[in-house]
């Protein structure tokens, strides 16, 4: 047995950007989001249909949406499904600090 200790690199928080992917920002917030509306709807004890019937969509749709297909769902539209699910969704803009390195697009999804 070795003593050495496997070699890891510690996360930035976004995974997305941690895999160097185009768009990390929008992907996360993406997937916060995304994450928020699937919570919503088991915590409602809604069968896909009857999600889709609240969101204004079909069920594959929500099926798409629990498994995370993002390439299938605009920050609008997740917005839509959030308000939908009457939920208020806020969107605030500030200026950048100069020094900042952090991202420019964060998304927080209160329970």
């Amino acid at each position: 047995m070795s003593d050495e200790l496997p070699e890891f690199e510690v996360s930035s928080g976004n995974i997305f950007a941690d895999l160097g992917l185009p768009d990390a920002e929008e992907l996360f917030a993406r997937a916060n989001l995304m994450l928020r509306v699937t919570v919503l709807i088991e915590e409602r004890g809604l069968t896909q249909a009857q999600a889709a019937k609240v969101l204004g969509t079909n069920q594959p749709t929500v099926s798409d949406l629990i498994r995370g297909k993002f390439n299938k769902f605009s920050l609008e539209r997740l917005i839509g499904f959030l308000t939908a699910l009457g939920q208020d969704v806020e969107i605030s803009v500030r200026p950048r600090p100069a020094d900042s390195e952090g991202p420019a697009l964060v998304v927080t999804a209160g329970g």
